[in-house]
């Protein structure tokens, strides 16, 4: 079994682009941020090192990537990575996995997918409070408490972002539903900037609080400014042993006290 690091401490890229441009990333266990102007690299950056990822998890490495774990000897990190365009489900392979005829795009899709992943979160979150509760340990029942409240805290936070439309998170739903005046809304039925809000919140909430990394490319991608403004603190705030990698154009994403963690991208080039 591989061991499972904390965060990832640095990346290293060979040949980015047709043999040139080697990339070396020191990353902060916290917040990173990736920027510079179009087509410089970012997003392949992203794309390179989650393919890195997602490939060794089935014990074949990628080639040119390079990447170094905290602590150093572990071999891989949990990590969940956001897709932020809202395009429709065109291609064979996504139009397989679409079994409800209300998922037009790559966004339901997600949705799709996080409320398989909620509705797990919730079993296990169900089976953890009882083995608190009956332990008959006073410590431990308090802490049953406060497995209750992680999950109240989000569906504040999601009332309180979308309370300008007026809809709310029905609480006693197995599944992410909404009111809206007289009317239940599904997640497919929300706009694009609420979608992506909701899909990255949900993301984190299902990391149970675990060291997690969550990659994101172009966040703030439909995303209203004062939502750009907070998502980070969102994020962390859900979960403060999450690390963020991500890459921006808005400087709304950095406005809530996260300057200083960015990166550009020229300033990791080593030709």
């Amino acid at each position: 079994m591989k061991k499972i690091g904390n965060y990832i401490s640095k990346i290293e890229i060979d040949s980015l682009w047709s043999g040139r441009r080697h990339i070396v990333w020191e990353l902060r266990p916290d917040v990173n941020i990736l920027s510079g102007v179009n087509g410089v690299g970012k997003s392949t950056i992203l794309n390179r090192v989650v393919k890195q990822l997602l490939e060794y998890r089935d014990d074949h490495g990628m080639d040119g990537v390079k990447i170094t774990y905290s602590p150093e000897d572990a071999e891989m990190v949990k990590f969940d990575a956001i897709r932020s365009f809202d395009r429709a489900v065109v291609t064979s392979e996504l139009l397989s996995k679409v079994t409800d005829l209300k998922l037009q795009t790559e966004l339901d899709l997600q949705l799709y997918t996080l409320q398989r992943r909620y509705l797990d979160y919730q079993v296990n979150l169900s089976n953890r409070m009882i083995a608190m509760l009956t332990s008959g340990d006073a410590e431990a029942q308090q802490k049953a408490q406060g497995l209750i409240a992680e999950k109240t805290h989000f569906q504040d936070l999601v009332d309180d972002l979308f309370s300008s439309t007026g809809k709310t998170i029905i609480r006693d739903s197995n599944e992410i539903r909404f009111r809206q005046y007289d009317e239940t809304i599904e997640p497919y039925q929300l706009s694009s900037g609420e979608k992506q809000m909701l899909i990255i919140l949900l993301t984190v909430l299902v990391q149970n609080h675990e060291n997690y990394v969550l990659f994101m490319d172009e966040p703030e991608v439909s995303l209203h400014f004062e939502w750009q403004k907070q998502l980070i603190s969102l994020v962390r705030d859900l979960n403060p042993n999450v690390q963020v990698i991500l890459t921006t154009h808005s400087p709304a994403v950095v406005m809530d006290g996260w300057s200083d963690c960015i990166t550009d991208v020229e300033d990791i080039i080593i030709d």
